[in-house]
């Protein structure tokens, strides 16, 4: 990693972009140059939409409201004030979203030292857990446009129910809920039909370019985070971003795209300990829902400190991120630096995510792959439950479930999977498991980037399928892919569907790995039939086994 202080920043308005430089001439030419000579960084900032291609032109068109939503979300700051008054009582703020409608308002909350419960999860035991805490004084959020998205709606009936069953009456309920939609969608429909509060969000802006509509304001203004501050530090770093120098979303996505045209398509995103975790599972989700289609992209991963495995590596550009420093004061250890505010780090990162799409030419605005998953849980739900299948072999609390040609047991399996990965392939791992309760798993991702010296990434299932599932199905075919289930022994009804939520859960995991071997991508299944001992035996299996 390069001297950061040594070279010169690109910063506007208290964010700062270091050593972008230095990785810019890396490459046999400049791509910086290049986007200047093209005149991409006032062109993006005018909203041109021809910057990614004629097939992508009129997706754009319609989605590039996202530059200029911080001025605009302005109008929502007085309704904001009122419903933040009038809820004063209803303390337990809780979003039911997906995606950008859940990490954003999540990385907001984090970052600012706000209470925020987000559930984007069909987990039972985790639906149960923030079903039960103060529910009298709670107030859900719920996001997003189709009045069926499984997730939302999901978890939006479970709290309905709760309410009645609490002896609340439908007007009473109705206080409990308010909705953020773009207008005319069908959820609006169905919040007016229950007599909930809808509060509309930017229709020219996309989920996870949201973070500065209502999506990401309404329940962030609701668990206190001052979101004014948002939309001015927004609104300073915009005046830079149509410059062709100083211009720090120009230096991150020059050095985004030089990167990925160069051998080092992966991005490690690492906190530097200054403020504002929780980014990294928001840009995580930008870079690869806007970048991972038609077999390319940048394939992100969060890692857990600058030291940790995975953060560096011949192919990896490792990027810090963190709040504002002081003069003098050096970015911590990376490639390239972006420090700043979280509102001028939600739209420099958008810009740059975008300049970075135009250079791969890829639309960053749509997702194809997306659906297919949700296509197959919905195919599964609507047939019942599928028959029983026999693992490979049951190890303890971990049942197996091999793929064809890899071997039965535990430990031979796990190493099958991390030998294939070969020179340049990467391992996903995906737990269908309770965020909160199975919190450990995640530890799976470090053990096992030691053992494979590849990137590994690690996702919340179903959380996933609206973050980085894009790349896992839509980018290059190299993905190998473990998949941890567990058993449910307290289940919980999804009032109004003749399914559970272990149902559900259970069906989407079956749904991704069909998407997964549809394109031929290899999946190991661990399912543990007690949790708390399976997620230690997994973990140990990892640091003896594999090392």
């Amino acid at each position: 990693m390069s001297d950061l202080l040594a070279g010169r920043a690109d910063a506007a308005a208290g964010l700062a972009v270091h050593g972008a430089d230095a990785v810019d001439g890396s490459a046999p030419a400049s791509v910086r140059a290049a986007l200047v000579a093209a005149g991409l960084p006032a062109r993006l900032a005018a909203k041109d939409p021809t910057l990614w291609g004629p097939e992508a032109e009129a997706t754009a068109r319609a989605r590039l409201g996202w530059l200029d939503t911080h001025e605009r979300s302005r109008e929502l700051l007085p309704q904001l004030a009122e419903l933040t008054e009038e809820l004063a009582d209803l303390d337990h703020v809780v979003l039911a979203g997906t995606g950008g409608s859940a990490l954003a308002p999540e990385v907001l909350a984090r970052a600012l030292g706000r209470p925020l419960t987000v559930l984007d999860t069909t987990d039972p035991g985790q639906v149960r857990a923030a079903l039960t805490e103060r529910l009298g004084r709670t107030v859900v959020v719920v996001a997003g446009n189709s009045a069926d998205a499984v997730e939302t709606d999901s978890v939006r009936r479970a709290y309905w129910q709760a309410f009645l069953d609490a002896g609340m009456s439908e007007a009473e309920i109705a206080r409990h809920f308010v909705v953020v939609t773009d207008p005319g969608s069908p959820l609006e429909a169905l919040a007016d039909e229950l007599g909930v509060v809808v509060i509309q969000s930017d229709p020219e802006v996309g989920g996870r370019y949201a973070a500065l509509t209502a999506f990401g304001l309404v329940p962030a203004a609701l668990a206190g985070v001052p979101v004014a501050d948002l939309l001015d530090d927004a609104g300073a770093v915009a005046d830079a971003l149509g410059r062709d120098r100083d211009n720090p979303g120009l230096a991150l996505g020059a050095a985004l795209a030089t990167a990925a045209t160069t051998g080092r398509a992966t991005v490690a995103l690492v906190s530097d300990g200054t403020g504002l975790d929780g980014l990294g599972e928001w840009a995580e989700q930008l870079l690869a829902e806007s970048t991972g289609k038609v077999g390319q992209g940048v394939l992100p991963v969060v890692v857990e400190s600058p030291d940790a495995p995975g953060a560096t590596g011949p192919d990896v550009l490792t990027v810090g991120y963190g709040g504002a420093l002081g003069p003098g004061v050096a970015p911590g250890p990376a490639d390239v630096a972006v420090n700043g505010p979280l509102g001028a780090q939600f739209l420099t990162w958008q810009y740059a995510t975008a300049i970075a799409a135009a250079v791969l030419d890829v639309d960053p605005f749509d997702q194809p792959d997306v659906a297919e998953s949700r296509e197959h849980t919905a195919r599964l739900l609507a047939a019942g439950p599928p028959p029983a299948e026999s693992p490979s072999a049951t190890d303890g609390a971990i049942e197996v479930y091999a793929p064809a040609g890899a071997p039965a047991d535990l430990a031979g399996a796990l190493r099958w999977l991390l030998d294939g990965l070969g020179d340049d392939g990467y391992l996903a791992v995906t737990a269908y498991l309770d965020r909160w309760a199975d919190a450990a798993v995640a530890g799976l991702r470090p053990l096992l980037a030691r053992a494979a010296a590849r990137p590994v990434t690690f996702g919340w299932g179903p959380r996933y399928l609206h973050s980085t599932g894009q790349y896992h199905k839509g980018g290059p075919r190299a993905g190998s892919h473990l998949q941890v289930t567990g058993a449910v022994t307290d289940d919980l009804p999804v009032p109004g569907r003749p399914y559970t939520f272990g149902d559900l859960q259970a069906a989407q995991a079956a749904g991704d790995r069909r998407a997964l071997a549809d394109r031929g991508r290899p999946v190991l299944r661990l399912h543990l039939t007690e949790r708390a001992a399976g997620v230690a035996q997994l973990l140990d299996a990892a640091g003896r086994t594999l090392t």
